[in-house]
């Protein structure tokens, strides 16, 4: 709370989930009713944010693209998890031989661009929310557990972890109880990333057309639709860009506030002065 930057991201976040909730029981308008008589209405009490070319509201358009910014983001976020748990468990905690192997696939899965792994799901299974939530997850779960590896293997090696082994628990156990909390820092802004590329991915393939569904509202391709109409009708564009570059930032700023309360080697004990 001390830092204007966590309460920025906070406060965005928030205002994310809020209008994504909102847009289920209300919006100003039907976000998918065309009106040729409201085309390029200017901002006003009437359309907060104007319409668009068909004559839809613009704001009643970003509320409910906002649930598939938070559908993305929290979709990718799991699917991250449970790949980058899997890879930093078997790639810290099993015989060396499986580790020398998950290492070895890491660095080729690493190679492989988010974007491309999305672009290769979608030719072979068609443009969907389901295959970018697939490919971001996937593709940040491969950087989660290599950077997670370390800590985990670095963690495993603590007095408290080798007592609960002479303890009698097992490898799952001191897993949940003692590896994963002290290295949930690590996860944390890893995720938030995750989530940030998330809503960058979702926007940019359906801005080419392998994201959200013809018909579905989405910031991305609202930014397609109206791409060709920045010259006459800057505005239009100005909002779903803005809806965008807020949110990424948000999520990024979030996570770094959430790393520095958390992270205890970031947490300094006060310096006492006679």
């Amino acid at each position: 709370m001390r830092h204007p930057s966590a309460l920025f991201g906070t406060a965005v976040v928030l205002l994310l989930l809020l209008s994504a909730g909102l847009s289920f029981i209300w919006t100003p308008y039907d976000p998918q009713r065309a009106n040729p008589y409201d085309q390029w209405l200017s901002p006003s009490f009437t359309h907060l944010l104007g319409t668009d070319n068909i004559g839809r509201d613009i704001f009643s358009v970003l509320l409910v693209g906002a649930r598939v910014t938070v559908g993305v983001a929290l979709g990718s976020a799991v699917v991250a998890a449970i790949v980058g748990i899997a890879l930093a468990a078997l790639g810290a905690l099993t015989a060396r031989w499986v580790r020398e192997g998950v290492a070895v696939l890491v660095d080729v899965l690493i190679a492989f661009p988010t974007l491309l792994i999305a672009m290769m799901l979608a030719s072979a299974f068609g443009g969907s929310l389901l295959v970018v939530v697939l490919a971001v997850g996937f593709s940040f779960g491969v950087n989660i557990g290599r950077v997670s590896r370390p800590e985990l293997r670095r963690v495993r090696r603590a007095d408290f972890v080798l007592a609960g082994r002479a303890a009698g628990r097992g490898p799952v156990r001191n897993l949940t109880t003692h590896l994963l909390p002290n290295v949930a820092p690590v996860f944390i802004v890893q995720l938030s990333w995750a989530m940030a590329v998330a809503i960058l991915a979702e926007a940019g393939l359906s801005y080419l057309g392998y994201g959200a569904p013809s018909g579905t509202p989405s910031w991305g391709r609202m930014l397609a639709e109206l791409q060709s109409y920045i010259g006459i009708h800057p505005w239009s564009v100005l909002w779903p860009g803005l809806a965008i570059t807020l949110t990424v930032l948000a999520f990024n700023l979030l996570g770094d506030a959430i790393r520095d309360v958390t992270d205890p080697r970031l947490t300094r004990a006060p310096v006492v002065t006679a």
